[in-house]
């Protein structure tokens, strides 16, 4: 007889034998307090409660795997994250009492995690998978192999087109129209959509705290080589979620609703027809710009996801070319968001946060094109990062050299109602804000305006004239500060030349 040793790497077991319907209907409970102590109240010891009875019902179900010293251990960490937030709860207390309920559940749950990156790995993989599990064990509760399978085989496409399409009403008043009549209003005089989202987000984040599947390493040493081969345990994502057969249902039913809003970008954006009543250019514009990055990062998220090297997708001739479709559509997503922040910015100026959008959204298209440059030259997810991280760090090189505070001033001067006949009217009060980089366009602004300028408006000028001067010292001296100078010295030379021959 031969000795064979074999490793069982990746799987997940559970940790509780406890029955899935059970588990669902303490999760229901569970929601239900949810609802009781959080939709609508202020949150303040309410979370703390929760947290308690959540923690309680964890330890209902995995009591097996709980030893004294561990429990201790465990039960010590809950405590010491309880205390921030019973003291006064805000974001930062919150994030710590998360952090300790899921620590002390690790800690209490999964004792063959001992090193410190096998715990990080461990934490991460909870926070990133577990709220998505509920859905999939919770059809455990069904004993119909055909029916689940076909549930699994439509529940991402369904729920993640369901998401996009919301993305698209948010951004898009005629695809909200649109939505609008395929909601009966009988049905929502009885359900309120938001406490449904409510109820499920709950239902999510509580699951992985009742019913614990943690990723193990097992080791397996079998004395007789023809022995009997135990069953696989059941993998971490079920094969029909992220299959083949799953990722086409969604790449087609994507392209389609992708479509859709690529259309009518290219109507009512690109083609200038005429919008429904009641709608203007600059809501379908401002609407569209943002929510649409959202879905394009959901969509690279989703890419990734199923073409991840090795995976059953990757190599397969027909989900491939809808892969490159879908992320040709995003990039012309993207475009048109652009298209439409700009559309915005000729309306009501120019700001930081508008020119970081334009940056961000180039970042997101570039992105998109480095997706697909990964899957088409079969690279690894590691060329991906390394390729974006490039494109991120050569990005934030090159605006540390722009002088955004005069590029936005000197364009919001010469594009307002003033100057130009279009647009809205100089916002001076903004301009000052800016620092002394904005005084070359506030002396054009102060010019144009009729009358002679208010005495707060030329004091508040004149402080940035000092603050000019100080930043002019040596040890605040910076090139930047001295393209200023000579630019104000020319403007009041020409000013001083025009007053002579006047």
């Amino acid at each position: 007889m031969t000795s064979l040793a074999s490793t069982i790497v990746a799987e997940i077991k559970p940790t509780s034998h406890s029955s899935i319907p059970a588990k669902v209907g303490l999760a229901l409970v569970l929601a239900a307090l949810a609802d009781w102590l959080f939709y609508g109240p202020r949150i303040g010891l309410s979370l703390t409660l929760f947290a308690i009875a959540m923690a309680c019902v964890s330890v209902l179900f995995n009591h097996a795997a709980l030893d004294l010293r561990r429990a201790m251990i465990s039960g010590a960490i809950f405590v010491a994250g309880l205390a921030p937030a019973v003291e006064e709860l805000n974001m930062l207390s919150f994030l710590i009492l998360i952090m300790a309920l899921a620590i002390a559940l690790l800690v209490a749950t999964n004792p063959d995690a001992t090193e410190l990156t096998e715990r990080a790995r461990a934490l991460r993989n909870f926070f990133l998978l577990g709220p998505f599990r509920f859905f999939l064990d919770a059809l455990q509760v069904f004993n119909m192999s055909a029916f689940t399978r076909g549930i699994a085989l439509w529940l991402m496409p369904a729920a993640l087109s369901t998401v996009f399409v919301a993305l698209f009403a948010a951004a898009n008043p005629v695809i909200e129209q649109w939505v609008s009549l395929l909601n009966p209003k009988i049905i929502l005089e009885y359900i309120s959509i938001p406490r449904v989202l409510f109820w499920t987000m709950m239902l999510t984040l509580v699951w992985p705290f009742i019913h614990v599947r943690w990723r193990r390493k097992t080791i397996v040493t079998t004395d007789v080589a023809d022995g009997p081969v135990p069953p696989p345990l059941p993998p971490m994502v079920s094969a029909e979620f992220l299959g083949p057969s799953t990722i086409l249902r969604s790449l087609i039913l994507f392209n389609l609703l992708f479509a859709a809003q690529s259309i009518l970008d290219g109507i009512y954006l690109w083609g200038h027809v005429a919008l429904p009543d009641n709608m203007t250019y600059a809501t379908y514009a401002h609407r569209g710009a943002y929510p649409l990055i959202v879905t394009a990062l959901l969509a690279a998220a989703f890419v990734l996801v199923a073409m991840r090297p090795g995976g059953p997708a990757e190599k397969s001739k027909v989900i491939r070319p809808l892969v490159y479709l879908w992320v040709g559509q995003n990039v012309l997503l993207v475009a048109s968001s652009i298209l439409r922040l700009d559309l915005y910015v000729g309306i009501y100026m120019l700001t930081y946060w508008r020119i970081a959008a334009f940056i961000w959204m180039g970042l997101v298209a570039l992105g998109l094109i480095l997706i697909v440059a990964r899957i088409a030259l079969d690279r690894s997810n590691r060329w991906l990062v390394g390729a974006n991280l490039i494109a991120l760090t050569i990005v934030l090189y090159s605006v540390s050299l722009v002088n955004f505070d005069a590029f936005i001033a000197d364009y919001n001067v010469a594009h307002s109602r003033e100057a130009s006949g279009n647009g809205v009217q100089i916002d001076i009060n903004y301009l000052l804000t800016l620092g002394p980089q904005a005084l070359p366009a506030i002396d054009k602004a102060i010019l144009l305006r009729p009358g002679t300028p208010e005495s707060c408006l030329v004091s508040r000028r004149d402080r940035l004239v000092e603050q000019q001067r100080q930043d002019l010292a040596w040890r605040s001296w910076g090139f930047r500060n001295w393209r200023l100078q000579r630019r104000l010295n020319a403007q009041a030379k020409d000013r001083t030349s025009g007053q002579s021959a006047g």
